[in-house]
C-alpha cells in the first residue's frame, strides 16, 4: 500500500471497523511517516502498525541501456527519466521514530530487520512481524526472533515481499500452498496475504493455519484510500488482466497489464530502488495525464471483486462473509 493508497484516514477506518490496519511507511521519509503516525492518531484511539521496506544491498547491474529504452517514455509525457540512485529509504531514521513512539505493531518487507533494531523494539513493547514468501525466509525470521509472519503467497498486488531480488532464485507460492509450508517449518503465528478480497477468501485463510488474513487490494478503492483517480478507473473497469513484472521498480510486483510493462519488462534488471527512482518521473507525469499505459497500477489477482464501498463497508462484509463461509463448511463436513 506504499505510494499513496495508504492513509491516516483508511488506517483509522478500518481499526475502528474492528480490524488491524497498517500505516504504509515505504518511500516516506522519517518526518512524513512522523506525521502520518501522529494523524493516525488523532483520528482513532485504536491502536495500529506500520509497515517499513528493509533496504537491500547496491545492486551492481549496469541500468544504462534501460534508461535509454525508456527516454521515449519520458519525452512522450514531456519529463526526463529520474537520478537511479540506491538509498536506504530513510530506515535508520524510521526505527528511531517508531521506538521513540512505541507503535504498538512494525512490520518488515524486503529482508530481516537487524537484530539490534528488533531488541530495541522489543524493549519498548513492540511486537515484529515479517513478511515471507517461502519456508526458508520464516525459518530466517524465527531464528532473528519475530514474533509473527505475514505470509504472502504471489496473488497479492504490488510487491512481493521475497527476501533476495534474484530472478534466478523466484520460487512463487501461492497463498494456501505457502501457509502450510511455514506453518510445518515454524512455530509462529502466520497472517496470510495475496489476493484476499472476500471472506471466502478469509475464511479458507484462517482454514489454512492463519491467525488473520491481510488485505490490500480489497481497500484500494475505498473512498478514504488515496489511490490515485486514474488507477481507480482502471480496477473498476476490471478488463485487465495482472501481471508481475520488474519494469517499473526493478523489484518482482504484481500489477495491472499496460504498454509499458509490454514494452519494457523482458529487459527490466534486478536494480531496487534505482529503477524505481528512474521511472518514478515517467510514472507521475502519466498520472497527471490521466494515461494508465505507463503507471504502475499495482494489483492483486482478484482485483476485480473489490468494491468502492467505505473501509468499514468492506471490513463488516469480509466478517460477514467469513462466518457465513465458515458455517457452510462445518455444515458440508458434518454430513
Amino acid at each position: 500500500m506504499a505510494g499513496g493508497p495508504s492513509t491516516p484516514e483508511l488506517v483509522a477506518a478500518v481499526c475502528d471497523a474492528g480490524a488491524f490496519g497498517f500505516l504504509a511507511g515505504g518511500y516516506k521519509t522519517a518526518a512524513a511517516l512522523a506525521a502520518q503516525v501522529g494523524a493516525t492518531r488523532g483520528l482513532t484511539a485504536a491502536p495500529f502498525g506500520v509497515n517499513l521496506f528493509v533496504p537491500g544491498p547496491r545492486s551492481t547491474v549496469d541500468i544504462t541501456s534501460y534508461r535509454q529504452q525508456i527516454e521515449p517514455d519520458a519525452t512522450k509525457y514531456d519529463t526526463e527519466p529520474g537520478e537511479p540512485r540506491w538509498d536506504d529509504d530513510d530506515y535508520p531514521a524510521k526505527i528511531e521514530l517508531l521506538v521513540a513512539e512505541r507503535v504498538p505493531v512494525v512490520s518488515f518487507t524486503f529482508g530481516l530487520p537487524g537484530a539490534d533494531d528488533v531488541r530495541r523494539l522489543h524493549d519498548v513493547g513492540a511486537e515484529v512481524t515479517v513478511t515471507v514468501t517461502t519456508a526458508s525466509e520464516a525459518r530466517q525470521a524465527a531464528d532473528l526472533g519475530a514474533d509473527s509472519l505475514c505470509v504472502q503467497g504471489f496473488e497479492a498486488g504490488g510487491h512481493r515481499g521475497s527476501f533476495a531480488n534474484d530472478p534466478a532464485r523466484d520460487e512463487p507460492y501461492g497463498l494456501l500452498t505457502a501457509l502450510r509450508l511455514v506453518s510445518d517449518a515454524v512455530a509462529l503465528p502466520l497472517v496470510g496475504a495475496g489476493g484476499v478480497v472476500h471472506g471466502r477468501d478469509v475464511a479458507a485463510v484462517l482454514a489454512a493455519g492463519a491467525v488473520a488474513a491481510q488485505c490490500g487490494t480489497a481497500f484500494l478503492r475505498c473512498p478514504e484510500a488515496g489511490t490515485a483517480a486514474t488507477q481507480r478507473r482502471a480496477l473498476a473497469d476490471g478488463t485487465r488482466v495482472t501481471t508481475v513484472t520488474r519494469a517499473f521498480s526493478g523489484r518482482p510486483a504484481r500489477g495491472l497489464a499496460n504498454r509499458f510493462i509490454a514494452e519494457h519488462d523482458a529487459d527490466a534488471p534486478a536494480a531496487y530502488p534505482q529503477l524505481h527512482h528512474m521511472t518514478r518521473p515517467i510514472r507521475a507525469a502519466a498520472s497527471a495525464a490521466d494515461d494508465p499505459e505507463a503507471m504502475s497500477l499495482w494489483a492483486g489477482q482478484t482485483y476485480s471483486l473489490a468494491t468502492d464501498a467505505p473501509a468499514v463497508d468492506v471490513v463488516r462484509r469480509l466478517r460477514d462473509e467469513a462466518v457465513a463461509a465458515i458455517g457452510a463448511a462445518a455444515k458440508s463436513l458434518s454430513g
